[in-house]
């Protein structure tokens, strides 16, 4: 079935419109994942399942969607979509297997949200690429701004992520349920250097397609992590008596 782009620009401002009302909803209500996890919002799956679960739609439905429909689909497309590809494979088949604690769970709700929004931004953006891409990406689109500042975050973003993810992991080393307070790098700033890594990296992937699709991506993204981060701060400082009172939850001097 084919969606006009009319039709389609009308169901991603009001996703994006979603995204925006659900912000102050998140600053209330932490999901209870992570050192958060709780029985209270049911049933507990095994958290490298749920993580699985939670993350394979998107890899799915982006890929079908860019692939079947009849966009011209120039080098730059194929390197956007690379990008985005190189991201997921390392969270659905990376990142589960490298979290400690193999008796980690996480409520099967939670897992069930987040398939609802991995599907939702995957088709958006499949679709568009795949289908209503009017966009001239030439091979000189390498060479604009957009591209090259956008590649800059996108990198700078995704290696501030893996790197700040691996040293929470290794604070764990052997299996352990205690939790220490992280040191170095960007922990001596903010507490979720992780999280402020992938705020930057879809920040850089939507300036780098510059398109709305990629754009209510990156703001969906905030509208999850930020949230996340300040519930992450919170707890941090009711945990430890001793936590660095000149971090910032997010973002370095602000936030």
């Amino acid at each position: 079935m084919h969606i006009s782009p009319d039709t389609f620009n009308i169901l991603l401002f009001f996703w994006m419109g979603v995204a925006i009302i659900i912000i102050p909803v998140m600053m209330r209500v932490t999901a209870p994942y992570g050192r958060h996890t709780n029985k209270s919002w049911g049933m507990l799956i095994n958290n490298r399942l749920g993580w699985f679960i939670m993350e394979i739609p998107v890899i799915v439905v982006f890929s079908v969607l860019f692939f079947t429909g009849p966009a011209i689909k120039t080098l730059p497309v194929y390197f956007f979509f690379g990008l985005f590809m190189l991201h997921y494979v390392n969270r659905v088949f990376i990142f589960p297997f490298m979290l400690r604690g193999r008796n980690k769970k996480m409520p099967l709700l939670i897992a069930l949200l987040a398939v609802v929004f991995n599907l939702f931004n995957g088709f958006f953006n499949g679709y568009w690429f795949g289908y209503l891409n009017d966009t001239s990406y030439s091979i000189s689109w390498f060479y604009d701004w957009k591209f090259i500042l956008g590649m800059i975050l996108f990198a700078s973003g995704m290696v501030l992520n893996i790197t700040a993810d691996q040293k929470l992991i290794h604070l764990r080393n052997g299996g352990g349920v205690d939790y220490s307070i992280p040191y170095g790098g960007l922990f001596k700033y903010v507490s979720s250097p992780n999280l402020l890594g992938e705020i930057i990296e879809w920040t850089g992937w939507a300036i780098m397609c510059w398109c709305l699709p990629a754009f209510s991506f990156a703001l969906w993204t905030a509208a999850n992590l930020v949230p996340r981060a300040i519930a992450h701060h919170r707890w941090y400082r009711t945990r430890f008596e001793n936590y660095p009172r000149e971090r910032r939850a997010v973002f370095p001097f602000i936030l």
